[in-house]
């Protein structure tokens, strides 16, 4: 898999190698059965997602996906915590479970067919309720995975997370809208070129991505540099409201013009469900509420008011809590891949939200990050969060 080219130079794909089990921790059988993953990201990724124990949240149909992916590519566990009971409701888009299963146990219920896909990988249940746990929980996790939950449910894992400095990743569907979030805290990862005559300088490149290492080897006759990449994050709850647009397009009306209002519903949906205990929108009044949440969160956004259309508010309600297989496909296989390249620390992350608009079947990417510092500077705040001492009603 070849890596972003914005680095400036053109990347280089792992060249094709003969790998024995002699060389690496991985046995002969998992070589033959992983040889399409190894020739893309090479021996050493493989052996960290073979040794990577995955915590998933909620399994429902974007979760079905996420779980598929992660265990065909051979991660070592996968822990999935849900404590929701079968309904017809489930049956639509989650491809796990049957009728026979309704009043099942929605985890117990998905794991045998999970297992099947690949019985090489640990597939553990969970059927608590994620909100009774304690940050302790989540440290024998080398990457947790929440879906379709509440906004508030969000933030106390990712706090939880922080504080055992864990990578986070947020996802959830509305029919045929959905986003994914990202909070790596500080991630490390390595972009391989052929070296070129200009020097590679160790300096940021944006306010969240620096370069701080560059090295160079002899590969099939070229000089390749290596290039390690630092990018830094912010939590869900500051992402998720009150971080602004980064400046470029801030200071751009057409990049403005360009941002997706699909923004501005997500958030308003999240402070709707903060307010009024997690339910939708599903009256008038409602409606209404929403509607003003929307055009505050558009206008905070810097946003063009024309780009907030009614048909577009209309759209989005009608999808609230609808699960739509192809939807659900294209962001669980984006969750699963992204995660795959986290722990293999050879592609650039997500950075930090994407947005899916399955009207105009795009999926932008928007690095919503609040002033001050990134990263690891916020665990003191995730901390304090933990402990029921924000500042700034952070909880």
């Amino acid at each position: 898999m070849a890596a972003n080219g914005e680095d400036g130079g053109p990347s280089v794909q792992n060249e094709p190698t003969i790998v024995t089990a002699a060389e690496t921790g991985i046995t002969a059988d998992e070589i033959a059965l992983y040889d399409r993953q190894i020739r893309l990201w090479g021996v050493k990724a493989q052996e960290k997602i073979r040794n990577a124990n995955v915590l998933l949240i909620n399994i429902r149909a974007l979760s079905n996906e996420i779980a598929k992916n992660l265990v065909l590519a051979g991660i070592n566990s996968l822990t999935i915590i849900d404590h929701a009971i079968i309904t017809e409701r489930d049956l639509g888009a989650q491809f796990f479970i049957s009728e026979t299963d309704i009043g099942k146990n929605r985890a117990e219920a998905a794991a045998p067919q999970i297992r099947n896909l690949n019985p090489r990988v640990n597939v553990i249940v969970d059927t608590d309720d994620i909100s009774i746990k304690g940050p302790g929980y989540f440290q024998n996790y080398d990457i947790v995975v929440a879906t379709d939950l509440l906004p508030d449910t969000l933030n106390l894992i990712n706090t939880a997370t922080r504080v055992n400095n864990k990578p986070f990743y947020a996802a959830g569907v509305q029919g045929l809208y959905g986003f994914i979030f990202a909070d790596l805290i500080q991630h490390d990862y390595v972009i391989e070129r052929e070296k070129g005559n200009r020097e590679t300088l160790l300096q940021p490149e944006t306010r969240t991505r620096s370069v701080i290492d560059a090295k160079t080897k002899k590969e099939g006759g070229k000089l390749i540099e290596m290039v390690t990449k630092r990018e830094v994050y912010s939590t869900w709850f500051l992402a998720s409201d009150t971080a602004p647009l980064p400046q470029d397009y801030t200071k751009s009306r057409r990049r403005l013009k360009a941002v997706t209002p699909i923004l501005s519903c997500f958030r308003a949906l999240w402070e709707f469900q903060q307010i009024y205990d997690g339910r939708f929108p599903s009256n008038h009044a409602d409606i209404a509420a929403f509607t003003t949440l929307a055009t505050s969160k558009h206008r905070a956004l810097g946003l063009p008011t024309e780009t907030l259309r009614a048909e577009v508010l209309r759209s989005f309600l009608q999808n609230l809590g609808g699960e739509i297989a192809p939807v659900t496909a294209v962001l669980g296989g984006q969750v699963a891949q992204d995660v795959i390249n986290v722990l293999g620390q050879r592609q650039q992350p997500i950075q930090n939200l994407v947005l899916f608009d399955g009207d105009s079947m795009d999926a932008p990417t928007y690095a919503l990050h609040p002033d001050g510092d990134l990263g690891v500077a916020l665990l003191p705040l995730s901390a304090a969060a933990q402990n029921g001492n924000a500042p700034n009603g952070v909880n």
